[in-house]
This record gives C-alpha cells, structure tokens and sequence, in this order.
C-alpha cells in the first residue's frame, strides 16, 4: 500500500512538472520562434510606442476617424478585462434600445438619412465586445464624414479602405472587413 502511494506520488509529480511547467514553456518557445508577433500579442506600435493590439477593438469616437462595432466589454466598453457580450436576447428591450439609439447616432454622425440602412455591425457588439474589425460597408458608410473631417477626397479615403481590406478567411468564412485600428493609424500617416 505504501509503495503505490508513493508510485502515485511520483506520477502526480512527473505528469504536473510536464504538464504544468515543460509543456507551456516548450509552447512558448515554439510560439515565440515560429509566430512572435501573435505570441506577443500582435501589438502595433507608432514611433516607436504600443499603441494597441490588432487583435482588440479601441474605442475611436472623433470624426475624423473610423469608428469600430459597438463595445459590451466591460462598464464603459471596450475593456480587455471585461471582455463580453451583453447576453441580451433578440427580443430584449433593453437590447432593441440600444440598438434604436446606435441606429439614430450612426445615421446622425455620417449625415444619412433616417430610412438609410446601416450594416448591423455598426449597431451591435461582437461576442467578444472587442472585435477589432467592421465590415466593408461599415467602412465606405463612413467614409464622406471622415474625408470631410480630414480635408482630403472622399476617393482617397475609399482607397486607404480598399488597400487595407482583408478578404474572408479561406475565400469563404465571414465577410470582407478591415481593422479598424489599422486603418486609422494609416490615415494619420496621410
């Protein structure tokens, strides 16, 4: 009895050593030589500084630039520690309120008239409330207020957003979008 006691002690101790301690750091390792900048966090730096993550959505809220999905993460949104969805179902009304009112901002901040259709992922969060991306149509609906904002053509902004555009994964996962921090850094570099 005291000998498979002691056996069962050792194999708690060699399987937690390689599974809580070998396996990760091994990971790690093989993450950072293999992928470094995901393994990093995929951080995108201006000058030299951490400005954000390619991986989270910021709130960006001027006119003179793109303005990302709505956030649920967290009190005030977008917070990464809080990350969440709202858990409101479709016919919640507290949910359908909140999207009325993101409807109305939308059309009011973009100068759209009250019957124009807004892509739905201007008005309502992600699961995650931090995704970092919008949909092609979220981005040319913005594109007149931001040139404006700007003082550049409207057809500048239209190309900064078709330059930065990714395609649906595997040519048919998802849809076409593109990285709202991302595009907002390239616009201040114009």
């Amino acid at each position: 009895m005291l000998r498979q006691s002691i056996n069962g002690l050792l194999l708690l101790i060699i399987f937690t050593l390689l599974t809580g301690v070998v396996y990760p750091l091994a990971m790690t390792g093989l993450a950072q030589v293999i992928f470094p900048a995901q393994a990093n966090g995929s951080l995108i730096q201006r000058d030299g500084k951490i400005v954000g993550s390619a991986l989270l959505g910021q709130n960006f809220s001027q006119a003179g630039y793109f303005h990302g999905r709505p956030s649920a993460a967290g009190q005030d949104g977008y917070d990464a520690a809080g990350s969440a969805a709202t858990n409101l179902g479709p016919t919640n009304a507290k949910l359908m309120q909140a999207i009325k009112e993101k409807l109305t901002l939308v059309r009011r901040e973009n100068n759209l008239p009250a019957d124009a259709v807004v892509p739905a992922d201007m008005v309502t969060s992600s699961a995650s409330g931090l995704d970092p991306d919008i949909s092609l149509e979220g981005a040319y609906l913005q594109v007149e207020r931001v040139a404006q904002a700007r003082g550049i053509s409207a057809g500048q902004v239209r190309d900064l957003v078709d330059r930065y555009a990714k395609s649906s994964q595997f040519g048919i996962l998802g849809e076409q979008r593109v990285n709202v921090l991302k595009l907002n850094l390239a616009l201040d570099k114009q």
